[in-house]
Order: C-alpha cells, then sequence, then structure tokens
C-alpha cells in the first residue's frame, strides 16, 4: 500500500479488504449518526471538530480508515488530513451504507436522519415554503427559493455545504451520550 499525500488521490478502499488491514477507523460523521450506527471500535471525530494537530498524537502507525455515511465527509476529511501530512489514510469505499451491506458487524443505538437527508429536507422545504409564499403573499417571497436554489449550486461546484455544516451543529445532531474525546485516546482495538 502507497502513503497518501496530498498531491496524490485518496485511495478508496472497499470494506472487506480494510477489514484485511487492521486499521484504525475514524468515524467523521455527527455524534448523532454515530450514535445511531457505527462500526465496532471506531473512534469518531466529527469533520466539523477535526484537528489534524490532536490527531497526530493520538494515532498509531497502523493505517486509518476514514468512514462517514457516504464516503463525501471522508474525502474532506482525508483533505485535510493529507495537507497535514498524515500518513496511511484510506476512505472506506461507500462509508457506512457499504460497510453495512456488506454485512460486516456495527453497533446500533438511537436511530437518527442521516445529515444529508437533514440538507435535502430542510432545502426542499425552504423552497416549497419560499414558492408558496411567493404565490400567496408576495412575489419578493421567490427570493428564498432563489437563494437556496443558488446555494445547492454553490454547494455543488465547491463540494462544501453550508447548510450540512450548519445542521451538523443542531442540538439533535449531537449526542451527549457519545465521547468525542476517543480520537486522541490511545489505541483500545482488541488484536
Amino acid at each position: 500500500m502507497q502513503d497518501m499525500t496530498s498531491t496524490n488521490p485518496p485511495l478508496r478502499i472497499h470494506p472487506a479488504d480494510s477489514v484485511r488491514l487492521n486499521p484504525v477507523y475514524l468515524d467523521v460523521r455527527t455524534p448523532g449518526e454515530f450514535r445511531a450506527i457505527h462500526i465496532p471500535g471506531a473512534r469518531l471525530v466529527p469533520l466539523n471538530q477535526l484537528n489534524p494537530a490532536d490527531l497526530r498524537t493520538g494515532l498509531p502507525s497502523s493505517p486509518v480508515v476514514l468512514v462517514c455515511q457516504s464516503g463525501r465527509r471522508a474525502e474532506s476529511a482525508w483533505k485535510i488530513l493529507s495537507a497535514a501530512g498524515i500518513p496511511h489514510l484510506h476512505i472506506l469505499e461507500g462509508g457506512m451504507l457499504a460497510w453495512e451491506q456488506a454485512g460486516h458487524p456495527v453497533v446500533r443505538g438511537r436511530a437518527i436522519i442521516s445529515l444529508e437527508r437533514q440538507v435535502r429536507i430542510a432545502a426542499g422545504a425552504l423552497v416549497f415554503t419560499g414558492a408558496v409564499l411567493a404565490l400567496t403573499l408576495h412575489p419578493l417571497w421567490a427570493w428564498l427559493s432563489l437563494g437556496v436554489g443558488a446555494g445547492l449550486m454553490f454547494a455543488g461546484i465547491t463540494d462544501t455545504c453550508g447548510m450540512g455544516m450548519l445542521l451538523a451543529k443542531m442540538p439533535w445532531n449531537q449526542a451527549a451520550d457519545v465521547d468525542t474525546s476517543c480520537c486522541v485516546a490511545p489505541d483500545s482495538r482488541k488484536e
């Protein structure tokens, strides 16, 4: 396997191949998503709290597999961590969805709606509300729908989602019973 640097594309790894590496799984989803379902022994480091300096001292030299729901946030985490010089980074191809579909073990807790679905629901609700208000109250409400549409285009072009970052900070996406300090704890995996 090759070491990853910021000039190389991220190495995507199939769930079955990742198990053979015996890696550290770094989950970059929200605490709520992590509580709902995660890989046994995975360390939670929400993308919006990702600090390469903390991880540099807390990770063993074994491979690190970045995990999110489908792979997009893991790629963002890869960019941050590889730019900071953290080696042996991989992205779990297909994220938790592929892991679960492959039949690998998971830890389940109280379910929440995934962040991606929350963004679609919020954007759709804002567009719908803007259109209804523009048709029934005043045409200037159309600007709400136009603004959300422009935001979605910007998110697609830049591969960043302001609405997703905002929703990730909402109380329902935080889990008081999930320890986010585990990202710098000593390696507790069973060999």
